[in-house]
């Protein structure tokens, strides 16, 4: 925090650090660095009184605005360890996060505010510590003038804050100790805690966010990321703040009240750079270019597309309808295990080419390499592989938190002696790159990774359904969707009403954005002898290419192909 905050409190306490842009159009809130120090100090020293000491985890369930980030800078500032869950997981998720890392904390909002709607963050934490006894207080804000329940472990957080002192010491830190943990989607079912660090990360998220946006300061720097996930901690707070830009925080929704909302933002707070996500932007593209020409973009200087690779249609239409044919378009490869990014078209020689729709550039100390199926390096261009890193960089993740040997196997034990990213990758004939997309089970649903192993694992709590098998598919909003294929016990009656309870399962067990859209019965699925369902196949029935099967002579009984296209063809209609 002192990298964050202090440094600049003393060379420009004035300057704006924040602006919080709220739910509520045109309601936007100016903090200074000053402020911000204030605010971080006040909340460090409420969890120092409540016995939060250097080391403990602390779980941050709140919706973006100036007191999370404080909330995740205090946390930092005392030496304890943040794990911010995004606000729309469900109770089930939060606590199996705050059992994992062995949380002491939680700080929350009575509620929160987004499109218009309220979200009972509140009664989410209450049902979620119901089973976490190492919780021992839960600190509550007020973004509502709404009551809520209060109990024995609650503490009605300003009140505090407003008692305590505003200057608070900072806890001196070794450059390896943890910062923060982030819980990420895996191939299998359990969520895993990646683990940052000090030193390494703040100077990987700083020099990434000036150098690949072209940052100069007293630029109004606009990622609308949440920060419950890795984009928000890393280019709404760390990397921002580090280098002590103007941070937007984006309260709200793409559409809310109308679909021009992005822009007038950009118009009104006059930004420079617009970093978001191509789910939004797909969104967006379908009501037409009038939404985007009614506001002035002329602040605009560097366009960014982050969470999933970019597809040219959206591509094309945010670099020549949002950013004029103008504005520098990064679309930036990176992830939760690389803390920053790590391929983009920016940094470069000066006015170099950028290529449409693809990551290009590796960044300063990053090495990419392309693996073959024998685990050997691919030389040369015009060719496809297995994307890893070749050298460390300091960005990268330490460990899974509780499970090192979970961190060694899924990303060092493919290709020895090199990170395997998880990502196929394509260099062309000039030597960029182009990812290809995930080479295992792990979907992206609106820039939201997810192992479909967790969709099956949510589902399987049905006492009716013995079987699941859940794919990803091509969406037109959301880049990919889920796709479930299930088997019914034999007396099962009521179709319809399991798929509606499927769908509340997994909405209560993981997230409204984790519900399969569509959920189709079969009566068994593709099994080789040795027992393992062949989700490729299922892959081909669901995006049309069943001509081409590939080899099925693995599978048990190659007849259950036509079995299911059949019910494919039948659900279609």
């Amino acid at each position: 925090t002192v990298n964050c905050l202090d440094q600049h409190v003393e060379k420009s306490p004035n300057r704006v650090a924040l602006i919080w842009e709220r739910d509520e159009p045109g309601t936007a809130v100016h903090v200074t660095y000053r402020e911000l120090l204030d605010l971080t100090c006040r909340l460090a020293n409420t969890l120092k009184k409540y016995g939060i000491q250097k080391g403990d985890k602390v779980a941050i369930y709140m919706s973006v605005s100036p007191l999370s980030v404080a909330a995740m800078l205090a946390c930092a500032r005392i030496g304890a360890v943040h794990t911010v869950v995004f606000a729309g997981f469900s109770a089930e998720s939060l606590a199996g996060r705050i059992m994992d890392s062995g949380c002491k904390a939680v700080i929350t909002y009575n509620q929160g505010v987004r499109g218009g709607r309220i979200i009972e963050l509140k009664t989410t934490v209450d049902e979620a510590v119901k089973n976490c006894p190492s919780i021992k207080h839960v600190f509550v804000a007020q973004r509502t003038d709404n009551k809520v329940q209060m109990g024995d472990r609650d503490i009605p957080l300003e009140e505090e804050m407003a008692k305590a002192a505003s200057v608070c010491t900072p806890e001196s830190m070794d450059s390896e100790d943890m910062l923060f943990m982030l819980y990420t989607s895996g191939s299998t079912g359990k969520p895993k805690g990646i683990v940052h660090t000090q030193a390494g990360y703040l100077l990987y998220a700083a020099l990434t966010h000036k150098y690949v946006f072209d940052y100069q300061q007293g630029d109004v720097f606009g990622c609308v990321a949440d920060i419950g996930w890795i984009t928000g901690h890393s280019y709404v707070v760390y990397g921002p703040l580090c280098n002590g830009a103007t941070s937007v925080l984006f309260e709200s929704t793409p559409v809310y009240p109308d679909p021009g909302r992005y822009w007038e933002v950009v118009q009104r707070l006059k930004i420079n750079q617009f970093y978001g996500a191509p789910t939004a932007i797909r969104l967006l593209l379908n009501y037409g270019e009038e939404w985007v020409k009614k506001y002035d973009r002329s602040s605009l200087r560097t366009l960014g597309s982050v969470g999933e690779p970019i597809n040219h249609e959206a591509w094309q239409w945010f670099y020549h309808v949002v950013g004029e044919g103008r504005c520098t378009l990064v679309d930036t490869w990176w992830q939760t295990e690389t803390g920053g990014i790590c391929i983009a078209p920016r940094p470069s020689e000066e006015k170099a080419e950028i290529i449409p729709a693809m990551a290009m550039r590796p960044f300063f100390g990053i090495v990419p390499v392309l693996m073959d199926e024998n685990g050997k390096v691919i030389e040369g261009n015009d060719v496809s592989g297995a994307l890893c890193i070749a050298q460390p960089w300091p960005g990268m993740a330490r460990t899974i938190y509780g499970d090192h040997q979970r961190f060694v196997d899924a990303y060092f034990k493919a290709y020895p002696g090199y990170y395997f990213t998880g990502d196929g990758a394509y260099r062309t004939k000039k030597g960029y790159y182009q990812i290809t997309g995930r080479m295992d089970d792990v979907i992206n649903i609106s820039g939201h990774r997810l192992g479909t192993a967790e969709i099956e694992d949510a589902m399987a709590d049905h006492p009716e359904v013995p079987e699941t098998a859940v794919i990803g598919y091509p969406h037109k909003i959301k880049g990919e969707g889920a796709f479930a294929f299930i088997v019914l016990k034999e007396q099962t009656a009521h179709i319809d009403r399991v798929k509606e309870e499927l769908k509340t399962i997994v909405a209560s067990k993981i997230a409204k954005y984790a519900v399969p859209d569509h959920i189709l019965v079969v009566k068994r699925l593709p099994k080789t002898r040795s027992g393992k369902i062949m989700r490729r196949l299922l892959r081909k029935v669901v995006t049309e290419q069943s001509g081409n099967m590939g080899d099925v002579t693995t599978l048990d009984d190659p007849s259950v192909v036509k079995e299911i296209l059949d019910a494919y063809q039948k659900y279609k209609k």
